[in-house]
């Protein structure tokens, strides 16, 4: 498995250069390429004097000049939801369903981006079936993959989200992979499989246990980031049985919503 497709969300907020700044790391390291996606969510009709540049243009023109200096292939792509006929979640699903990677931005909540969902994250996460990568919005992470900590729970998420990772953890200097103490019980064999997965594809990872105690596992996990200096997350992302919802669960959210690293979650 190899990515050779990456796809990034940008928007007129000022983490969209540093969310940029990753995809652009992301395409060099894989060899990918990488295509830029602007979405307005109505018809331009807001004055602006001549030689001033709308958002999307300014947007335009900082990709184009970050990856020719990078020199990898790329491709812009701009367009009007209204013309679409479509809502934004809806787009960047399409997009992401023909992508090996796609890369969104942690949404801040004090200070929202116009006309871009709060929810958007968690709708493509749990709707595009592709493997999202995260990036908080205060911050740069241009190196986010050398070190990286797998949230593991034997079930369908996490051996969704670690096939997804392979080409993350085959390349990285570190690999952790930690499993909240109120899943002990299903260690052990379980343990040895992962094992020997991994080792298979030439990865070596450490493995740990942590007890959550008093604190929510969200909570240990973060702190468990933090402590070994992880500048990558992976995780399953759990979504509760909701018709017509398009939501992670509890944890899953808690994560997005706290985010000191970028993380790659798949459903």
């Amino acid at each position: 498995m190899s990515i050779r497709d990456i796809l990034v969300h940008l928007d007129n907020s000022s983490a969209s250069a540093a969310r940029l700044d990753v995809a652009i790391a992301y395409a060099s390291k894989h060899g990918a390429y990488l295509r830029g996606l602007y979405l307005i969510t109505h018809m331009f009709y807001e004055p602006h004097t001549a030689g001033e540049k709308t958002d999307s243009e300014k947007a335009e023109q900082m990709f184009k000049e970050k990856t020719s200096a990078a020199g990898i292939s790329t491709e812009w792509i701009f367009q009007d939801c209204s013309v679409m006929g479509s809502d934004m979640r809806s787009i960047i699903t399409l997009h992401a369903y023909f992508t090996d990677l796609i890369i969104l931005g942690q949404p801040d909540l004090s200070a929202p981006v116009m006309n871009i969902p709060t929810d958007l994250v968690e709708g493509i996460i749990v709707a595009s079936g592709r493997p999202v990568l995260v990036v908080p919005y205060s911050g740069k992470f241009q190196t986010a993959g050398t070190r990286i900590m797998m949230a593991w729970k034997t079930g369908r998420e996490s051996v969704r989200a670690l096939n997804d990772a392979l080409p993350h953890l085959e390349i990285a200097n570190f690999v952790q992979i930690v499993e909240g103490s109120n899943t002990v019980e299903s260690t052990g064999q379980s343990h040895d499989y992962l094992n020997s997965f991994l080792k298979k594809h030439n990865v070596t990872a450490t493995y740990d246990i942590i007890h959550s105690g008093h604190l929510p596992i969200a909570d240990m996990l973060l702190n468990n980031a933090c402590e070994n200096k992880i500048d990558l997350i992976v995780m399953g992302a759990f979504a509760p049985n909701g018709r017509g919802k398009l939501e992670v669960s509890p944890i899953a959210r808690h994560v997005l919503k706290h985010l000191t690293a970028p993380v790659l979650m798949s459903h």
